[in-house]
């Protein structure tokens, strides 16, 4: 059994990373000289890479639970890495922003936090995903024992900035951005529902 569990979190772990592994595989693609593995703005390119992962990361970890209601399968074993990941790509999304982007020119950056709103809610978002992967280790959640449930309830509300910072930067095709935007009202939804009915449970009896 622990052989098996052993090899499923392998399995998602290689899969996690994978999106790197592809990226590194287009950034010697660059690096021969194919301009086209990144486009005309590589820099950008590489930070709405990172983004997109991170947000897809974060929608996977939001969807352990509901899953496993569905299938009946035990996946919380695997919430973890991804959330751990989540952080990860959502970390090197900032610094590939900041670098490539800003040149990592802090006043720049400063007032990018400040003067625009997506960046904001984006640096929200990362700050929020920060106590996340911090208290995510069981000696952690020995510790905080009650509150560690109340304390990672705050992924629901990165996941609202992490939206909002994807929509807000969208200037002409919001196809993708609503598809998240539903995915999160239909997690979000699955969460109150469960909720509600495990207080009435308690009530009842």
């Amino acid at each position: 059994m622990k052989s098996t569990a052993r090899l499923k979190k392998a399995v998602c772990f290689l899969a996690s990373i994978a999106p790197l592994g592809y990226l590194a595989y287009l950034l010697s693609r660059y690096a021969s000289g194919d301009p086209a593995a990144l486009g005309a703005d590589p820099g950008k390119a590489i930070v709405l890479f990172l983004g997109e992962w991170a947000l897809i990361m974060l929608m996977l970890t939001l969807a352990v639970s509901p899953l496993q209601d569905l299938l009946k399968y035990k996946l919380v074993p695997f919430r973890r890495m991804l959330g751990l990941f989540a952080f990860t790509y959502a970390a090197l999304h900032a610094t590939a922003y900041s670098v490539f982007l800003l040149g990592l020119d802090f006043s720049d950056i400063w007032a990018d936090v400040v003067e625009r709103p997506y960046i904001t809610v984006g640096a929200l978002a990362l700050i929020g995903m920060l106590p996340l992967a911090v208290t995510s280790t069981r000696g952690m959640q020995r510790r905080l024992r009650h509150n560690w449930k109340r304390l990672h309830r705050l992924i629901y509300l990165v996941g609202f900035f992490a939206v909002i910072h994807f929509f807000w930067q969208t200037r002409s095709d919001f196809t993708e951005p609503l598809l998240y935007s539903a995915a999160l009202a239909l997690l979000m939804g699955h969460r109150v529902l469960k909720s509600t009915r495990n207080r009435s449970a308690r009530q009842a009896q």
